[in-house]
């Protein structure tokens, strides 16, 4: 039966996305990701998402950590992270996937309503996990893709089955973990809300001091706590997000190196170049003319710095 609805999602995803890369669905927030080919390691940046694989492989590395997602795991997010990726696909066998933005207003009524029936976090937040996918979550992702084949009921049955996955997801091996992150709770939930002001102000001039104020915190519980959460420092997470985004900008808005570098806050162009080599491991420009290739080749894909904003697939 496993295996059965395995065969069906596949199909079903070769026809929703037809093309490598990203492409939306016909509801906001689920996006279907291909690749017909090995990703090697490389720098991405992930929203508050549920990744489902229903082919082909996919690892996270994370701090020394490995998080594999594949046709028996999914990767649950419940703050932006940067990351690396790698995705093992062939022509033959294409890396088939479903991402599912998380509504964070939709996962706090369902977190708050586990609560009240008794079902409280017993484990400490994890921003990010990967754990098995269980055959309810499979049925609800079969439905889901079903229901996004069709206008009429990705309108109107597709919400309630998202919805469906995000409580499958909070109640599944790993629920408590995720609940008490979506929930907010402790010292998570002040650095998961500076975390949301870095995704909105990256341009401007954030200093560490500022932010453990603003998270309640003295500077030195800050910066434990935070890399807790990210395992990477504020300084760090910081400068990722803005070489990030200006690598969106360069690819979606054709900016150059110098308006991409200025516009997300770098004041020294050669810093920005040296910073984003070491990052992606190319110039600003060969980056910028790689991707620029990818995306004339498949128009499919769709850049954005708040999902997966490492190269396609």
């Amino acid at each position: 039966m496993l295996l059965e609805r395995e065969r069906r999602m596949s199909a079903l995803l070769l026809r929703l996305a037809p093309h490598e890369g990203y492409t939306q669905s016909l509801l906001d927030g689920v996006r279907f990701l291909r690749s017909d080919r090995p990703v090697a390691r490389t720098p991405v940046l992930y929203e508050p998402s549920i990744v489902i694989v229903c082919q082909g492989l996919k690892r996270g590395y994370l701090d020394g950590q490995v998080y594999r997602y594949d046709a028996q795991h999914y990767l649950v997010l419940s703050v932006p992270l940067p990351f690396s990726s790698e995705t093992d696909a062939s022509p033959e066998h294409p890396m088939l996937a479903v991402s599912i933005r998380l509504d964070m207003t939709a996962v706090a009524d369902l977190v708050m309503a586990l609560a009240e029936a008794g079902k409280h976090p017993a484990a400490p937040p994890q921003g990010i996990v990967s754990t098995p996918l269980d055959e309810p979550l499979q049925d609800a992702t079969l439905r889901l893709l079903d229901a996004l084949s069709s206008p009429l009921e990705a309108k109107v049955l597709a919400p309630a089955i998202v919805r469906e996955m995000c409580y499958r997801v909070l109640i599944g091996e790993q629920g408590g973990a995720i609940r008490a992150a979506l929930g907010q709770q402790g010292h998570f939930g002040r650095v998961s809300r500076v975390l949301r002001r870095i995704h909105v102000d990256y341009s401007q001039q954030l200093d560490v001091s500022g932010m453990a104020r603003d998270a309640g915190l003295s500077v030195a519980a800050f910066h434990t706590y935070f890399k807790t959460v990210t395992r990477t420092s504020p300084i760090q997470y910081i400068k990722s997000i803005r070489l990030h985004q200006a690598r969106l900008m360069m690819i979606r808005d054709r900016l150059t190196a110098a308006a991409a570098s200025a516009r997300v806050g770098y004041e020294s162009p050669s810093q920005f170049n040296r910073e984003f080599k070491r990052l992606f491991g190319r110039s600003p420009g060969e980056e910028a003319r790689c991707m620029a290739v990818a995306f004339s080749l498949f128009p499919a894909v769709e850049f954005r710095a708040e999902g997966e904003a490492g190269r396609s697939g």
